[in-house]
This record gives structure tokens, sequence and C-alpha cells, in this order.
């Protein structure tokens, strides 16, 4: 039995984008729009956007990246789209205990700025567009 998760996409829309959790993966698309992996690693590199950069190492040649978190160089050998997925959305619904932001999720957050309540971190085709770019990672 899934998890259905109704959230507030970015501003482009006030409708809800449901998503159903089940086995600890998001397997349907967040969008109907394909991710773009261009874009996807743009806001991945991006200190004001994905920011995965402070956690994580990728592959590349940037400046100062993270190690608290694991080297996302070759995750898509690790870990599926769905699994990814989930990871990006919510990803204390794997590890409660993570210091990762739930890039998605707006419920359920603590000392959230007010400006920013209510209001995702990526929007849901920014969530495609990193996993997209994640899934080229091999």
């Amino acid at each position: 039995m899934g998890l259905v998760c109704g959230l507030l996409a970015a501003a482009a829309t006030a409708a809800p984008v449901a998503y159903v959790v089940e086995d600890y993966r998001i397997a349907a698309p967040l969008t109907a729009t394909p991710g773009d992996a261009v874009r996807g690693e743009e806001i991945a590199t991006t200190r004001a956007l994905g920011n995965c950069l402070t956690c994580h190492v990728l592959p590349g040649d940037y400046e100062f990246p993270g190690t608290t978190g694991p080297t996302l160089v070759g995750v898509a050998r690790r870990l599926d789209a769905g699994q990814l997925r989930l990871r990006l959305v919510d990803p204390k619904q794997i590890n409660p205990y993570t210091m990762m932001p739930a890039y998605f999720r707006t419920t359920g957050l603590y000392r959230v700025a007010p400006e920013y309540v209510g209001k995702p971190i990526l929007s849901a085709q920014q969530v495609e567009d990193v996993l997209a770019y994640l899934l080229t990672l091999r």
C-alpha cells in the first residue's frame, strides 16, 4: 500500500502534485514533461538552487564539494529513478535523521522562514531535471 502525498508545486501552478511512495520509491514522474539532464546539472551545481555540492561530490571540476553526504559519482548504478526521486522529494522517509532537505515536500517541516512556508525548494519540473542529471551519473 502506497502513501499518497499532495504538495503544492512551485509558483508556476497552484494545483497540488500528488505522488505515491511505495517500496521506498516514487515510481511515477512528478510532471508530464521529461526531465532535462542539462538543466538538472545546472540546478544541482548552482549554490542558490539545488546546492548539491554543499554535501556531495559530483563528477567534474567543481570547487569545494562537500563530503557530508555520499558521493553522487556513479549514483545511477546504485539507485533507480524511483529511489532517487524519493530522495529528492522527501529524504526523511528513508532516513529520518538525514540532514538532506526535502526539496519538494512542504508540510511537516520545522524552522521554515515565514516567506517560504508552503513553498518547495525546487519545483516539480526542477526535481525531474535533477533526477534526469543524476541518472546520467553511471
